[in-house]
């Protein structure tokens, strides 16, 4: 188990399905239907040993270390030192920072249990998503998330394809009842006043992550993804483009999504220039599945004209689409102009134009938002927007330098 494979910028480790060649621990939680739960332990050595069960070796002896030799060896009170783990919004950066040090050195942490029966918390949170933590943004959702949770003393449940209603009822159905959790985050998608009722009741407060709107949330911090690919279409309009395609995956009918709003951000877009511009736009959807690169290309290669411009949802769909198009002889930014959407982690690398949006960012936002609510204190700003910001790299030019043969055909 401790052989399991650690995200980057995590300090705990994410226990995934089969699917992807990692164990997985059940614990508090069921595996519910298709839903997959994954135990983010503070520190993977967790996994192979009572949490209070902390040693070091002295003279080839094993000594136990406790919380009074962690503060020795910080410099501060024993008080300090709880806080540190417990309360770190009590303790300031620096002193919070040597205590945690000297607690790793010295392979210390601090009774998960005695501090739960003293505060009547479980110091464990769940995030739910639509799809697999392997993805970019609900790997560095999860991350930023992590990065505040972790030092408050918080573990972190994951529960993976939340896509169906029946997985969804399941899940708010079954935790207030084992009340095993202090916050629920939810990434990307939106719930209903029905699901969340029985959360409500118990005081668990639901944090959405970039979820299409606020209803039924304690507190969100989203993008507005409407807004984003206005910017990216105008872009694209701007640079003189006339055939501009747009490929998305298709909606799931009983998941609201956030990045379906992407969809009409072109549409309204294309639908304001046509008025003074001479635009000819259209939608692709693909099917929501890993082969949506695949499918893409076909569906562009099946057009009449090829177009100058290519829209994506997202950069997962764009940057294969750019591998593939090239074994047909299509460049970018030679015969067409291509913008994705998240500047994903191989963006940068293939120069991909792009909308940058910051899930890291909002995680460490979000997570802040839920232990605020934990501490039963109000929030100043319980909503907030973020926006996403246009990232020119190499992949867009003004439609005079896409040379193409098929460029008189549409403006004729």
């Amino acid at each position: 188990m401790c052989g399991a494979s650690i995200p980057a910028g995590l300090h705990s480790f994410a226990i995934v399905d089969k699917k992807y060649g990692v164990f997985f621990n059940r614990s508090i939680f069921d595996n519910v239907g298709s839903m997959m739960y994954v135990d983010m332990s503070v520190r993977a050595q967790r996994m192979c040993r009572v949490p209070c069960e902390t040693r070091s070796s002295k003279g080839g002896i094993m000594t136990k270390v406790g919380i009074r030799e962690v503060a020795k060896a910080s410099g501060v009170s024993v008080s300090t030192v709880s806080r540190a783990f417990t309360r770190p919004d009590l303790v300031s950066d620096k002193t919070r920072r040597k205590v945690l040090e000297t607690a790793d050195r010295l392979d210390f942490n601090i009774s998960r249990s005695a501090t739960a029966l003293k505060s009547g918390l479980t110091y464990r949170a769940a995030m739910l998503m639509n799809e697999d933590i392997t993805s970019w943004f609900n790997n560095r959702a999860l991350a930023g998330l992590d990065d505040v949770m972790h030092g408050a003393g918080y573990d972190i449940s994951l529960f993976q394809h939340i896509d169906t209603a029946e997985n969804r009822e399941r899940f708010f159905t079954t935790l207030p009842v084992r009340r095993n959790v202090d916050a629920v985050f939810v990434a990307s998608f939106a719930v209903d006043s029905r699901e969340v009722e029985q959360l409500k009741r118990i005081r668990v407060p639901i944090v959405g992550i970039n979820t299409p709107g606020r209803e039924d949330f304690d507190a969100t911090v989203c993008i507005d993804d409407d807004e984003g690919m206005m910017i990216a279409t105008q872009h694209l309009i701007n640079l003189g483009h006339k055939y501009i395609v747009y490929i998305c995956s298709r909606a799931a009918d009983s998941l609201n999504a956030s990045i379906d709003a992407r969809r009409q951000g072109f549409i309204h877009a294309c639908q304001t220039a046509e008025t003074s511009h001479d635009l000819h736009w259209k939608v692709l959807e693909v099917p929501r599945d890993g082969g949506y690169a695949d499918s893409a290309l076909a569906s562009l290669l099946a057009l009449d004209q090829f177009p100058d411009a290519i829209c994506c949802q997202t950069d997962t769909i764009a940057i294969p689409l750019i591998v593939r198009l090239e074994r047909y002889d299509k460049l970018t930014p030679r015969d067409y102009s291509i913008i994705g959407f998240d500047d994903s982690q191989y963006a940068d690398i293939m120069n991909l134009t792009t909308m940058k949006q910051d899930p890291f960012l909002m995680g460490r936002k979000a997570a802040h938002k839920a232990l605020t609510l934990i501490n039963e204190e109000t929030l100043g700003q319980p909503h907030e927007i973020m926006h996403a910001r246009l990232t020119l790299r190499e992949t867009d030019a003004p439609v005079q330098l896409v040379l193409r043969d098929n460029d008189r055909a549409i403006n004729e």
